[in-house]
């Protein structure tokens, strides 16, 4: 999948340190892939970045900065963090880590940019739901860097925020290094089960079922008519989410912005949307298959 992204045209891709990801080991990279990945980035001159996302025990803290320094001598300075505490704990120890603020950090405003900048993030992935003037403000007044996801999936809530799959899979494991796990959590290091997207019951108050069938606003989204304006307003990166899906889709999507970037950036004044608007269907219909597959099997894992 790391190779299929370089290939099709991506400037950086992100893979998930196995155990601190917010994904199962399945989508998680083992270090010494982490390091071919890297070295196969830096050979076609492209950045790829390690993420450790979940939010940690005390007691977790030796073994992230174990992970990283292991990870630090195979080469790797960029890494994308949820935890302000393992940010500045990462970055006094390696001053020329380039680290990123990730989506789980909730940032919605400037002073949540300058909060992590100040931990030690030189970028910060906006709130799905941001609007483009809070955008502008935090490139203005925060001058940081700003990530904007794309092509990825809302929440319920808000995105790293959510504890709705830990009322129906609340367990605790411990691995042989003495991490913890908590499969129904993917905050403290499992996955989202997305409840959310079953079927639901709506209830009164007084126990009387009023609806049922309801559906909760959790919708993936493509945001392909905003790049041009992010364009515009100096967004230092646009991101794909793609680690569920198969390298091929992860391919075509990949080289769709690749190309739709490459076409707004070399005539941004007769750049249009239109022509882009049937191959981005095709894309779009295969995404949302490849999604409703996983969900139902998470779902019903949750459940069974």
């Amino acid at each position: 999948m790391v190779r299929v992204a370089f290939d099709h045209g991506a400037d950086a891709v992100y893979v998930g340190a196995k155990g601190w990801s917010r994904r199962r080991a399945q989508y998680e990279m083992e270090d010494p892939q982490i390091a071919e990945a890297a070295r196969y980035a830096r050979s076609v001159g492209k950045i790829l970045r390690v993420a450790f996302n979940t939010l940690p025990a005390s007691s977790e803290a030796p073994l992230f900065l174990s992970r990283t320094d292991a990870l630090y001598e195979a080469g790797i300075r960029d890494f994308i963090l949820t935890d302000p505490g393992l940010m500045m704990a990462l970055k006094n120890r390696h001053p020329d880590t380039i680290l990123h603020a990730s989506v789980g950090c909730t940032i919605i405003n400037v002073q949540d940019a300058l909060f992590y900048k100040e931990a030690g993030a030189s970028q910060v992935v906006a709130e799905c739901r941001m609007d483009k003037d809070t955008m502008r403000k935090i490139k203005e007044e925060a001058r940081v860097g700003l990530e904007v996801l794309v092509h990825a999936t809302t929440c319920y809530t808000l995105l790293g925020r959510c504890t709705m799959s830990s009322y129906v899979r609340h367990e605790h494991q411990v691995d042989a290094e003495g991490k913890d796990h908590f499969p129904g959590s993917p905050n403290r290091g499992g996955l989202c089960y997305r409840i959310c997207l079953s079927d639901w019951d709506r209830v009164s108050g007084a126990g009387v079922l009023e609806a049922s069938g309801v559906a909760l606003p959790n919708t993936a989204y493509f945001l392909a008519d905003d790049i041009p304006d992010l364009i515009d307003l100096g967004v230092d990166t646009i991101k794909i989410q793609g680690r569920e899906y198969s390298p091929a889709l992860v391919g075509e999507m990949v080289r769709f912005y690749r190309e739709l970037i490459d076409a707004c950036v070399r005539d941004r004044a007769g750049f249009r949307m239109e022509p882009w608007k049937e191959r981005m269907a095709g894309i779009v219909a295969g995404r949302d298959a490849e999604r409703k597959e996983k969900t139902a099997g998470l779902i019903r894992e949750s459940l069974g």
